[in-house]
């Protein structure tokens, strides 16, 4: 797999799974029951998504959302519908870049209550627009926490990630904190440097050298522009 891919497929697989998937809007005849979320990454960074009913809270464990709550439960369509609705009135995205989810995991509120915050009132906003879809019931707002499941609290600030693999690289690190597919690793004491570990599909996971301390792939420090290895 090239270094800086995070997809668990080759390029003409992963192009034949999006043609038959919910969340590339290919499918539009799916039965099952759908939910609408509202999930929360670090302050002014909410977005909206839908998930199916019987995958539970996995996909918000899966994108590291700090905290989220509920917004309605119906079929797929109005559930598409209804996240539509969000984006143009409240102007609420669909994603949340990775780069900025980590650059602000070690910087959190440090309370739940502060945290929920932002998803409480957007929650309220969204119940009461104009044009909600009929068939979606609007769930009550229940905002779950996260920080304890990934581990957040007191956590070294990351000073960057890891932007690709490269032949004869390394990291070696304490393991802190982990958020959806990133890994929070305290290295040679300067703080913490985030692994996606989707980039390390197709790649050999061996021990590190003893003499081996910190990381020696390409990192990507937050705020600045990649500038080769540290």
């Amino acid at each position: 797999m090239p270094g800086r891919s995070t997809g668990g497929r080759c390029e003409e697989c992963a192009r034949l799974a999006r043609a038959h998937s919910v969340a590339a809007d290919t499918v539009a005849d799916d039965p099952r029951p759908y939910r609408v979320y509202l999930a929360w990454f670090g302050p002014g960074m909410v977005k909206a998504g839908i998930t199916a009913v019987e995958r539970g809270p996995a996909r918000l464990l899966e994108q590291g959302a700090v905290c989220f709550s509920w917004l309605g439960t119906g079929p797929l369509m109005a559930a598409r519908r209804a996240e539509e609705l969000l984006r143009a009135a409240l102007r609420v995205p669909d994603r949340v870049p990775y780069t900025e989810k980590r650059a602000v995991r070690s910087a959190l509120p440090g309370t739940a209550a502060e945290r929920a915050a932002e998803v409480r009132e957007l929650h309220a906003r969204a119940v009461a627009l104009a044009g909600w879809p009929e068939s979606l019931r609007a769930e009550p707002c229940h905002v779950v926490d996260h920080v304890g499941v990934f581990g957040l609290a007191g956590v070294p600030e990351a000073f960057g990630e890891v932007l690709e693999l490269v032949p004869g690289g390394s990291v070696r690190g304490q393991l802190v904190a982990a958020a959806g597919p990133d890994l929070h690793l305290a290295v040679g004491g300067r703080g913490a440097v985030v692994l996606d570990t989707r980039l390390m599909t197709g790649w050999e996971l061996a021990p590190a050298e003893p003499s081996v301390d910190g990381c020696a792939f390409p990192v990507r420090e937050f705020g600045r522009e990649p500038d080769g290895l540290f």
